[in-house]
C-alpha cells in the first residue's frame, strides 16, 4: 500500500484511517501485512520493510506518466528531494475512511477529461491524455550545458548530477527537520483507566430508541475496553502524527494564571512576533527607469482608422487576417479593402438603423457590447473598427454559454455601468445563444436588456454615396473599454483613449520592429490584453498579414500553429507558454518543421515567472528546428498598464537574456537575495526586456503610501506613459488609486510631476533596466506576514510525482480568512481514474512539498471530480467562484485534508492552572475577595395544609378516597384528544388495594421487596405504584421496550431490574406477551426474569390489611434513569423527600384541588414522574395525562388539549416542544381556525436536567404567539440526579432573566456580564425559581471551597427533598458519601450539601421576589463529566455543537467530545452524501473561529445517529463508545492532522 513507509507505521496508519477498533481489525492487519510477507502472523511488528526512497531518476521511472518533465525540472527535483527526506522522517498522516458508495467511480466512458493548461487562470490547453511523448520525455536532451547558462532547467541536468544534487540537498535540510521520531512506547493517551468501568456501580448503558423522538437510534454496545484482538491498546495505533500532535497538546506553556480574574480580561490571539533573522533589504533607493523615446516616423498614421483608410484604399487587395477551421485550413482572407468597406458599412448602420431618425439608440460617444465567439476574428475585426469608425465604444466581452455561466453575471453588472443598451454579435453566435421558448434571447442575470445587432453584411443596408465617416486625429476621447476580471470575481473595465491606442500601437511596432507587410501567428484570444494589441490593432497599422489559430483548433491539434509559422513562413508568433508545452508533447510526430523564418516568438504571459520553464524546454527541441535563441521574448502586461516591458528581438546573440536564481524565502519577505540552484527553494526567472519606448516606470511597495522600494526589494511595477489604460470606467475611487499614482521618494518628494500607474505584476529592475517579475498582485497570498505566490504553490503541487492523479492546470490556490490570518487552500480536479489511496498519497505529499519549500503550512486540500470546477468562457477555471463555492460550503470535493494544527500557528496559549489550589483567599463575613459568595434559598416550607398531617403519602390517598371520594385527579387523553380513562381518588384507592392483593397472594412479596413497574405512560402506572406502597413493596418504575426495537430496548429493561433487585415485575398482558415473544428471548435470557405479574386481570377482593408505614426516612420508590454521559443510576426516595418535594412544588405552582393541569412527560423519572404520579395525590388538582408517544401520530394533541380543556399551568420536555414546534410550523392557521388558543396559559414549563435552550424557547414561543401565548409564560425547571427539582418557574415571582456572559471568560471558570449581540457573548436563561425549601451555593468542584457571585462553579444543593443516596445492590457506597454528602472546605463547613454534577453561577437581579427581597436567578451552564477541559480551559459541548449547526446548511444535529486530548466532531448531514466532505472545512473554520480549538476528527453520518434519550438530551458518552467501537457506519471520517 505505502511502499514509502515502514510497515509497522503501515499498518498503525492503516488501521487508525479505518476501523479504528476491533471490528475488521484483523482483517485489514492481514490484508495489509499480505502485500510483504507470504505467511503474515505472529506479531504485527516482527517483519519491518525497508523504507524505499523516492527516485529522483524519473526518467525511466515515470517515462510513461503524461505529465511533462521538462515543465519544473530544477524545481522538481527539489520537490522529490523534499519528499524523500520526509519519506525518511516517517511522518504519517491518518487516510480518511469514507463509505464505500462514496469511493465508487463513475465509469471512465461518462467522463469527458477537461481541459487542462499548465497555468494559465483563464485559458485551458489540449486534453492532457497526449500519447506518444514518451519518446520526448524518456530522451536525454542534446543541449549541452555550455547552452544553459547558470540555470539549466532543462532535461539533462538530471542526467549528470541528479543523485548527487539530490544528496546535497537532503544533508541541506538536515538541520531544520526533527530526528527520527523515537520508537519507544507511546505514552496511553486514551484516559481510560483499567478500573473505571465497574467502579461506581452505576453501570454505563445504552439508551435506544427509548423515547418520544422518533429517530432511528443506532445500537452501541456497552463501552469495553480500549483493546484491539492481539490486546494492542488502541494508542498504540494512533499514528505517529497524532502521537506527535497529542504530546504537543500536552505541554501548556501559558505562563500560571493569576489567584484572582482581572475582569477586563482578553484572550488575545498569539502575535506572529517578526523573525529576527528575516532578510530586509540592503540596497540603495532605485531610481525611476526611462524606455527610449518613442521615435516619431514621418509616416506613421495620425489615428488608427486613418491608418485602415490608408491601407483599404492604396493595398485594398494585401490580406489582412486569415481564420481558420478546426481542420487547420484557410476559412476566410479579409483584405484591408474588405475590412475598410464592411467597416464603413457597419458604422453608418450602428448610427444610423438603430432606433429612430428623431431617436437614435447609439449616438458617438456611447458604449456598445462586442459578443463573438474565438473562432470568428473577421467579424470581430469588422466590428471593431465599425465602433471606431462610428466613434462608439466598443466593450468586447465573451459569450455568455449559459444564463448561470460562472462570472457572466458580472459581466452584466460592466455592461449596466457602462449604459450599453447593444449587443453586436456575429449570425452564427447568434444563432447559438440560448433561447426562449418565443425564441427571443433570456435576459442574462444581472445583464441589462440588450438589442441583439447581428453585424453580417447581407443584413446591413447599403450606406448613401454621400455618407463617409469623419476620421480624425487621435485624441483623448475613449477608444475602446478592455474588461477585467479582479481577484474577487468582480469585473472592472478599462478605458482607453484613442491617443493611448495609438501611442500604443507605436510604441510595439518600434519595440518588434514590425514593418509593412509581415506575416504573424496569433494564437491568443484577439479580443483582449496581447491578442487584441498585435493582432487586431497593430497589425492593421503596419499593414501586417495575421493568421488567426483558434482556440478550438488547439485543442484538436497543438502543433498547428507551429504548422503555420512554417506555412506562411511567418516573421512573428504570439504565443502562451501553454502553446510551447503543448507543441513540445506533440511535436514528435512532425518531420518537416522549419522555424527559422521567425524572427520573434513573443511570449505573452512572460510575466508569469513559471513561464521560463516552457522557454527553455521549448528552445532545447527546436534550436535543431532552426529557432535562434534569441527569438524567444517573453513581455510583461496588464489590462490596466497595457505593454509594461517586452524583450527585443537582438540580431547578434552575444548578450545573453537575464537570469535571476532567487531565494524563495527571501521573495517571501519581498527582498531579492540570489541564491545558488543548490538549494532547495528558488524560484529562477527570466527578464521581460527593457520598459516600452515612450514609458517611465518604477518600483513601490505594494502596501501604503507608493514609496520608492530599495533596489534589492521586491514590489508592484507603475508606468507613467501616454500608452496606458486612463480609468475604471465608473468607478472614480477605484480609478484614483490605480491610475493616479504619484510615488515618492524616502526624503517625501515626488519622483514625478506626471501620474503613474499600477501593473498589479510584482517584481524589480535589474541591472540593465532589465525588468524582472516574480509574480502579480492577485496571486498573493500573505500568511503571518510573508507573501506567497499562488503560482508559485501551483508550481509544486505539479512538481509531486506522480502527477496522474489530479489534471493540470485545474488547480486553483487561494487564501481564506481564517482567525485573524490568511491561510492557504488548494483545490484541485481528481482524474477519474485515481484510488482513494493513490489521491491520498499524492495529497500528503503536496503537503509535505509546500511546507518544506515554502515554509508555509496549508489549511485545507480539496479534490473534486472531473469537470466540476467552474470554468472561464476560454475553458480555464474560474478562481473567484472556486473561492465563493468554497466559503458555501458547496465545492463537493471527493477527497479533502485539513491541516490546522501546522498552519494555525496564533492560537492562544494554552492555560495553565495552579497545581496546588488553597483557599482562594480569607474569607470576611460573606465576601470571597471581594465578592458576595454565591449562595440563594427558595422561600421557607410553612405547616399549614390538612394533608400536611400525613407523613406518607399512602395515607394521603386513604384521607382523599375518604373525605372527596369522587373527586377526579387523573385524565389520561388518547390520540384523538378523547378522554380514554380517568380515575377519582376512590377509584385510584380501591384499584391500589387490588394491586397490593395481588402483591402479597400470587407474588408473596415481603415488606420492602423492590418491585418494577413496566408500563405504557397512563392510569396503570399509578395504580401499580400506590399498590406496592400499600402492601409496603418499593416501586421502580421502568419505561417498557418498544415493540418495534427489542433488541435495543429490552436489555435497558432487564439490567434496571437486575440492578435493583427487583423481586417481581408488574405489567400490562401486552408487555407480557411482548416479554415471551421469540425476540425478546433470543435478545435476552427470560430464564433469570423475576416472577412477572399481569395487573390487567386483578383480584376482586381487598387485601387483608394495608401496610402502615413508621419510618418516615425509609425508602418510598427508587428513582433510575441514565445521565447524558449514559451512566445508569437508582437514586433512592425516602417518605420524608416525597412528602417534602411534593409540598415545594404545590407551593411554588399554587396547586390546589379546583385547579388543572396538563402533563406531556414521560412518567419514569425525575420530575417527570413526580408530577405524573406522586403530586396530584398530594395537592388534590386534577392531571391531565398526555403521554408525550401520542405526540409523534398527532403533533398537535398537547396544545389542543391544552386549548380545549382551558388549563392554566403544562409541563412538557424538550423533546415535546421540538416536535411541536418542527410539525406545527406551517399549521399556525388552520390551528387558529379549529380555536386553537394558548390566551390562558400562564406557566408552560419545560423539565430538564441541561442548560434551558433558548433557541428553542424562544422559537415556540414565537411560534404560537399568534395563537395567543404569552411568551413570559414559558419557562424551565430544572433538577438532577440527587435533586429532581432545584429550579421550577412556578406561577407568580418575577419573569425569567436573561443574561449575556463572555464565553472566552466562561472557559476560564468565570462570568463576566456583557451586553446583547458583543463578539463571544453567550445568552443564558435562568433555569427558574429555586423552591421552596432548598438552598443554593456554588462550589469549586476541585478544592469544595465556596466562590464569589463572579465564578462559574458546581451547584450544591440543600433541601429536604434531597435523593438519600445511590440504590447499590452490591453494598459498596463509595459514590454516596461524596455526592450527597458534601461539605464545605472552608466557611460554612457544618451543612451537607449534595453536588449535582452541574456547572453554574447565581446572580443578584434587580427584580424582587414576592416577600420583597431582592431576587436570586441561578444560570445553569452544563454537566461537570460532560465539560471537555482542552488546552487547559474547559468548553460545554453545547457552545461548540451551536457553532457547528450554524456552519452548514446540511448539517441537521451535531454532537462533540473528547478522545485523546483530541475534539472529535460528529455531524448528521441532511441531504446528498457528495455534499459530506463540504462539511469538513466549514466545521474546522467555525470551531476555530469561534471558541479557539481545532478539531482532531470529523465524522459525517446519516440523520438520527447521534442517540438522543427521552428527555431529547444527547448521549454524547454512548455515541463516543460507538465511534471507538465502529459502530456509526459514518459517510466520511476526516483527520485534521
Amino acid at each position: 500500500r505505502f511502499p514509502s513507509l515502514a510497515l509497522s507505521l503501515s499498518i498503525y496508519l492503516y488501521l487508525f484511517a479505518g476501523d479504528i477498533t476491533q471490528k475488521g481489525y484483523e482483517k485489514k492487519r492481514h490484508k495489509l501485512i499480505r502485500a510483504y510477507v507470504p505467511h503474515a502472523g505472529g506479531n504485527l511488528l516482527k517483519y519491518s520493510h525497508t523504507t524505499t526512497r523516492i527516485s529522483i531518476w524519473y526518467h525511466d521511472e515515470y517515462s510513461c506518466d503524461d505529465t511533462l518533465l521538462y515543465r519544473f525540472n530544477v524545481h522538481t527535483e527539489a520537490v522529490q528531494a523534499v519528499l524523500a527526506r520526509h519519506v525518511e522522517r516517517k511522518v504519517a498522516v491518518p487516510m480518511p475512511s469514507k463509505r464505500r458508495s462514496l469511493v465508487v467511480q463513475t465509469s471512465m466512458d461518462a467522463y469527458t477529461p477537461p481541459d487542462s493548461s499548465s497555468g494559465s487562470e483563464e485559458e485551458a490547453g489540449p486534453g492532457d491524455d497526449m500519447s506518444g511523448m514518451e519518446h520526448w520525455m524518456s530522451r536525454p536532451s542534446q543541449l549541452g550545458p555550455a547552452h544553459l547558462g547558470s540555470t539549466s532547467s532543462s532535461s539533462s541536468s538530471t542526467q549528470s548530477g541528479g543523485s548527487g544534487n539530490a544528496g546535497r540537498l537532503a544533508d541541506s535540510l538536515a538541520h531544520t527537520h526533527i530526528s527520527h521520531l523515537n520508537h519507544s512506547t507511546p505514552p496511553d493517551v486514551t484516559g481510560y483507566s483499567s478500573d473505571s468501568s465497574h467502579s461506581h456501580h452505576t453501570e454505563r448503558h445504552h439508551m435506544a430508541n427509548m423515547g418520544t423522538i422518533a429517530r432511528n437510534t443506532q445500537k452501541y454496545g456497552n463501552a469495553e475496553r480500549m483493546e484491539t484482538g492481539d490486546g494492542v491498546p488502541v494508542s498504540s495505533r494512533v499514528s505517529a502524527k497524532i502521537q506527535q500532535l497529542v504530546n504537543t497538546l500536552k505541554q501548556p506553556r501559558r505562563p500560571p494564571l493569576r489567584e484572582f480574574f482581572v475582569d477586563d480580561f482578553d484572550e488575545l490571539l498569539e502575535v506572529q512576533q517578526p523573525d529576527p533573522n528575516q532578510p530586509r533589504p540592503e540596497g540603495a533607493e532605485m531610481m525611476p527607469v526611462r524606455g527610449e523615446a518613442l521615435g516619431v516616423v514621418t509616416n506613421w498614421p495620425p489615428s488608427l482608422e486613418a491608418a485602415l483608410q490608408r491601407w483599404g484604399t492604396i493595398s485594398p487587395k494585401a490580406p489582412c487576417l486569415t481564420s481558420l477551421d478546426t481542420a487547420g485550413k484557410p476559412l476566410y482572407v479579409l483584405t484591408y479593402g474588405k475590412l475598410w468597406s464592411r467597416s464603413i458599412k457597419l458604422a453608418y448602420n450602428i448610427l444610423h438603423k438603430l432606433g429612430s431618425k428623431q431617436e437614435p439608440m447609439v449616438r458617438p460617444g456611447d458604449r456598445v457590447a462586442l459578443v463573438f465567439p474565438n473562432n470568428d476574428p473577421v467579424a470581430f475585426m469588422v466590428a471593431f473598427y465599425g465602433c471606431l469608425l462610428a466613434e462608439v465604444v466598443p466593450v468586447p466581452i465573451e459569450v455568455p454559454l449559459s444564463r448561470k455561466d460562472a462570472g457572466s453575471q458580472q459581466i452584466g453588472f460592466l455592461l449596466g455601468s457602462c449604459g450599453v443598451t447593444v449587443a453586436l454579435t456575429s449570425d452564427a453566435c447568434h444563432k447559438g445563444l440560448p433561447k426562449s421558448a418565443t425564441g427571443e434571447i433570456p435576459q442574462f442575470k444581472g445583464w441589462p436588456k440588450l438589442l441583439w445587432f447581428v453585424t453580417e453584411s447581407k443584413h446591413l443596408s447599403k450606406p448613401p454615396r454621400d455618407w463617409f465617416p469623419h476620421i480624425k486625429d487621435a485624441n483623448n476621447d475613449t477608444a475602446y473599454i478592455e474588461y477585467k476580471t479582479c481577484k474577487d470575481g468582480s469585473v472592472l473595465g478599462v478605458t482607453v483613449t484613442r491617443i493611448a491606442l495609438l501611442t500604443h500601437c507605436q510604441a510595439l511596432t518600434q519595440s518588434c520592429s514590425y514593418t509593412e507587410a509581415e506575416t504573424i501567428v496569433n494564437v491568443l484570444d484577439f479580443k483582449k490584453d496581447v491578442g487584441l494589441w498585435h493582432g487586431i490593432l497593430t497589425s492593421v497599422m503596419n499593414m501586417m498579414h495575421v493568421i488567426s489559430v483558434p482556440y478550438s483548433l488547439m485543442k484538436v491539434n497543438p502543433l498547428s500553429w507551429i504548422q503555420k509559422v512554417c506555412q506562411y513562413k511567418a516573421k512573428v508568433a504570439c504565443v502562451k507558454s501553454r502553446d510551447m508545452h503543448w507543441a513540445l508533447v506533440a511535436h514528435k510526430d512532425q518531420k518537416d518543421i522549419n522555424l527559422s523564418s521567425l524572427r520573434m516568438l513573443l511570449v505573452a504571459d512572460g510575466s508569469n515567472p513559471w513561464s521560463i520553464s516552457s522557454c527553455d524546454a521549448f528552445l532545447n527541441v527546436f534550436q535543431t528546428k532552426g529557432l535562434r535563441a534569441d527569438v524567444i521574448c517573453p513581455c510583461a502586461s496588464s489590462p490596466e498598464a497595457l505593454t509594461v516591458a517586452i524583450r527585443r528581438p537582438v540580431e547578434d546573440s552575444s548578450q545573453p537574456p537575464g537570469r535571476g536564481v532567487l531565494s524563495m524565502q527571501g521573495l517571501t519577505y519581498g527582498v531579492v537575495r540570489v541564491d545558488t540552484e543548490e538549494r532547495l527553494s528558488v524560484l529562477t526567472v527570466q527578464d521581460v526586456g527593457t520598459v516600452t519606448p515612450g514609458g517611465l516606470a518604477c518600483v513601490v511597495k505594494p502596501e501604503g503610501v507608493p514609496q520608492l522600494c530599495q533596489t534589492d526589494e521586491i514590489g508592484e511595477l507603475c508606468v507613467c506613459s501616454i500608452a496606458t489604460g486612463t480609468s475604471y470606467y465608473g468607478l472614480t475611487g477605484m480609478t484614483k488609486n490605480t491610475f493616479e499614482v504619484y510615488p515618492v521618494s524616502a526624503s517625501g518628494g515626488l519622483v514625478s510631476e506626471y501620474a503613474f500607474v499600477r501593473t498589479g505584476l510584482l517584481g524589480f529592475i535589474g541591472p540593465g533596466g532589465l525588468v524582472f517579475i516574480t509574480g502579480k498582485m492577485d496571486g498573493l497570498i500573505m500568511v503571518s506576514g510573508r507573501r506567497h505566490n499562488a503560482d508559485d504553490i501551483v508550481a509544486t503541487a505539479l512538481a509531486v510525482e506522480p502527477m496522474k492523479f489530479v489534471y493540470r492546470g485545474r488547480i486553483a490556490v487561494f487564501s481564506v480568512t481564517v482567525l485573524r490570518d490568511e491561510r492557504i487552500v488548494v483545490v484541485a480536479e481528481q482524474r477519474p481514474d485515481s484510488t482513494e489511496e493513490d489521491s491520498f498519497q499524492w495529497m500528503s505529499r503536496v503537503l509535505q512539498a509546500i511546507d518544506s519549500i515554502h515554509g508555509v503550512g496549508v489549511f485545507c486540500l480539496a479534490l473534486v471530480p472531473a469537470n466540476t470546477l467552474p470554468k472561464t468562457p476560454l475553458g480555464g477555471i474560474h478562481l473567484s467562484e472556486i473561492k465563493q463555492l468554497y466559503l458555501e460550503g458547496g465545492l463537493h470535493p471527493c477527497n479533502v485534508l485539513m491541516c490546522p494544527h501546522t498552519c494555525v500557528t496564533n492560537l492562544p496559549k494554552p492555560r495553565q492552572k495552579q497545581p496546588e489550589i488553597g483557599p482562594a483567599s480569607v474569607m470576611v463575613g460573606n465576601l470571597v475577595s471581594g465578592k458576595r459568595i454565591a449562595q440563594a434559598s427558595g422561600r421557607d416550607l410553612g405547616q399549614t395544609d390538612d394533608n400536611d398531617q400525613f407523613l406518607f403519602l399512602s395515607e394521603v390517598l386513604q384521607w382523599r378516597a375518604q373525605t372527596t371520594p369522587d373527586h377526579v385527579l387523573y385524565t389520561l387523553l388518547s390520540s384523538r384528544g378523547a378522554v380514554s380513562s380517568s380515575l377519582t381518588c376512590l377509584q385510584l384507592h380501591k384499584r391500589a388495594e387490588r394491586v397490593a392483593a395481588l402483591l402479597m397472594e400470587r407474588g408473596g412479596l415481603q415488606e420492602g421487596d423492590h418491585v418494577a413497574l413496566v408500563y405504557p405512560p397512563g392510569i396503570d402506572l399509578i395504580a401499580a405504584f400506590y399498590g406496592s406502597l400499600y402492601a409496603g413493596c418499593v416501586p421502580i418504575t421502568v419505561r417498557p421496550p418498544h415493540p418495534q426495537n427489542i433488541s435495543t430496548t429490552l436489555p435497558t429493561v432487564k439490567m434496571i431490574v437486575e440492578v435493583s433487585h427487583s423481586a417481581c415485575v408488574m405489567t400490562t398482558a401486552v408487555i407480557c406477551k411482548l416479554l415471551r415473544s421469540k425476540e425478546a428471548t433470543a435478545t435476552v435470557d427470560i430464564r433469570n426474569w423475576p416472577p412477572v405479574l399481569d395487573t390487567d386481570d386483578l383480584p376482586k377482593k381487598k387485601p387483608p390489611a394495608l401496610y402502615k408505614p413508621t419510618n418516615p426516612d425509609g425508602l418510598a420508590y427508587l428513582d433510575f434513569s441514565v445521565s447524558t454521559t449514559g451512566m445508569l443510576a437508582g437514586v433512592q426516595m425516602s417518605h420524608n423527600a416525597v412528602g417534602a418535594f411534593c409540598r415545594s412544588v404545590k407551593l411554588q405552582c399554587e396547586l390546589y384541588p379546583s385547579r388543572e393541569v396538563a402533563i406531556c412527560l414521560d412518567p419514569y423519572c425525575g420530575l417527570g414522574f413526580v408530577l405524573w404520579c406522586l403530586c396530584s395525590v398530594y395537592s388534590g388538582h386534577q392531571s391531565i395525562l398526555i403521554p408525550p408517544v401520542e405526540l409523534e401520530s398527532n403533533p398537535a394533541l398537547w396544545l389542543l388539549a391544552v386549548s380545549q380543556l382551558r388549563v392554566r399551568d403544562t409541563f412538557c420536555s424538550y423533546s415535546v416542544m421540538e416536535l411541536c414546534t418542527k410539525g406545527l410550523g406551517l399549521q399556525t392557521e388552520a390551528l387558529k381556525a379549529r380555536g386553537l388558543d394558548l390566551s390562558r396559559v400562564r406557566a408552560c414549563v419545560v423539565v430538564a436536567e441541561e442548560r434551558p435552550r433558548m433557541s428553542l424557547t424562544h422559537s415556540f414561543s414565537k411560534l404560537f404567539k399568534d395563537l395567543g401565548l404569552h411568551p413570559r409564560s414559558v419557562s424551565t425547571a430544572f433538577g438532577c440526579r440527587v435533586n429532581l427539582a432545584i429550579c421550577l418557574q412556578g406561577t407568580s415571582g418575577p419573569d425569567p432573566t436573561t443574561v449575556y456572559v463572555d464565553m472566552r471568560a466562561l472557559r476560564h471558570d468565570r462570568v463576566r456580564l456583557v451586553e446583547r449581540g458583543s463578539p463571544h457573548s453567550l445568552p443564558l436563561m435562568e433555569s427558574g425559581k429555586i423552591l421552596p425549601g432548598v438552598r443554593i451555593i456554588i462550589a469549586n468542584p476541585e478544592t469544595k471551597g465556596p466562590l464569589g457571585d463572579s465564578h462559574l462553579g458546581e451547584i450544591w444543593v440543600h433541601s429536604a427533598h434531597n435523593g438519600s443516596g445511590y440504590y447499590s445492590g452490591y453494598g459498596e457506597e463509595v459514590l454516596q458519601s461524596d455526592h450527597f454528602n458534601s461539605r464545605l472546605s472552608f466557611g460554612d463547613t457544618q451543612t451537607v450539601w449534595a453536588r449535582t454534577g452541574y456547572l453554574g453561577f447565581l446572580r443578584r437581579t434587580e427584580l424582587t421576589d414576592a416577600n420583597g427581597e431582592r431576587h436570586d436567578a441561578l444560570f445553569v451552564v452544563g454537566a461537570l463529566e460532560e465539560a471537555m477541559e482542552l488546552r487547559g480551559m474547559r468548553y460545554h459541548p453545547i457552545d461548540i455543537e451551536t457553532s457547528v449547526i450554524r456552519a452548514h446548511k446540511s448539517i441537521m444535529e451535531c454532537a462533540v467530545f473528547p478522545w485523546t486530548n483530541l475534539l472529535v466532531v460528529v455531524v448528521e448531514l441532511e441531504g446528498s452524501e457528495q455534499e459530506a466532505l463540504d462539511l469538513v472545512p466549514m466545521v474546522t473554520k467555525a470551531v476555530l473561529e469561534e471558541h479557539y480549538l481545532i478539531v482532531g476528527v470529523v465524522v459525517v453520518t446519516d440523520i438520527g445517529v447521534i442517540p438522543i434519550n427521552s428527555r431529547g438530551e444527547k448521549q454524547r458518552m454512548h455515541l463516543r463508545d460507538g465511534f471507538l467501537q465502529d459502530q456509526l457506519d459514518p459517510i466520511y471520517v476526516a483527520y485534521n492532522m
